[in-house]
């Protein structure tokens, strides 16, 4: 997974409902109805499910150590889904907390990995997964729609592949770019034949209309290369745009750092 940082999160539990307001202004869903559409749930049966539904938020001291914000964050997010959420103390401590006060979910990151366990269901929920299956539906809602569509899939790494994966099965055309053109080849050939691998960046994007940016590089994607029919869904830190980029583009671009994916990675842990 990425590393954020804490200025990418600190204003997310304090600014959830401006987010929310923006997000339906881009998509015409709240995080709440954009998660549930993109594990075809129905928000009616997302509040039965959580009805006394607890989640425990374990920070991980491993690595290059807890990160200021982030499981705050992340209770904050799932408080915004109606469960109920809080942070534990660190490590094995909040692991037995979680289970001594009778959690249902359990949240925790290291710098490998950032899964959402179901401690009844036994249900592992990765966030790489859910954020990719996240950000297509939200590219979906931006677009009206993407049977047979053309989408530039940026960056080949576990969020990208994930993504191409998920447009497929939405029945979209997805092409691949990586700086690494063996990266890029190698997951489509794990996806199915006939995927195209593009080898020109600008002209890849400048023939794209519909993009998926899954790369960590700040600012490749210009105002040059928007255009009144492109749509962004950028769940990659920094994000790609420029300034001019996202003057030109408007609301027809999703970018959050760990909003959509986490909302995403709750409910496909909630479910039984």
């Amino acid at each position: 997974m990425t590393r954020l940082t804490s200025q990418d999160i600190r204003d997310i539990p304090a600014g959830l409902e401006a987010y929310d307001a923006e997000l339906a202004v881009r998509t015409g869903c709240s995080l709440r109805a954009l998660a549930c559409r993109a594990v075809g749930l129905a928000e009616a049966e997302l509040a039965r499910l959580a009805r006394g539904v607890r989640t425990a938020v374990v920070p991980m001291d491993g690595g290059q150590g807890v990160l200021p914000g982030f499981a705050e964050a992340l209770a904050a997010i799932a408080a915004r889904l109606g469960l109920e959420a809080w942070v534990t103390q660190p490590d094995v401590g909040g692991l037995a907390e979680a289970y001594e006060q009778d959690a249902g979910i359990l949240l925790t990151a290291d710098d490998a990995r950032f899964v959402a366990v179901n401690l009844r269901t036994r249900a592992v929920s990765d966030n790489n997964e859910a954020t990719a299956r996240g950000f297509v539906t939200a590219l979906e809602l931006l677009a009206g729609g993407l049977g047979g569509r053309e989408v530039l899939v940026l960056g080949c790494g576990p969020v990208g592949r994930a993504a191409a994966r998920r447009l497929l099965e939405r029945g979209a055309a997805p092409s691949l770019y990586d700086l690494r053109s063996e990266r890029a080849r190698l997951a489509a050939s794990e996806l199915r034949p006939g995927i195209e691998v593009e080898e020109n960046l600008e002209e890849a994007l400048r023939r794209h209309r519909l993009l998926f940016d899954a790369t960590p590089a700040p600012g490749f994607i210009t105002e040059r290369h928007i255009t009144p029919a492109t749509c962004v869904a950028a769940p990659g830190v920094p994000l790609g745009l420029t300034q001019g980029a996202l003057q030109s583009i408007g609301p027809r671009v999703v970018h959050d750092p760990l909003q959509i994916g986490t909302a995403v990675m709750l409910l496909e842990a909630l479910i039984p």
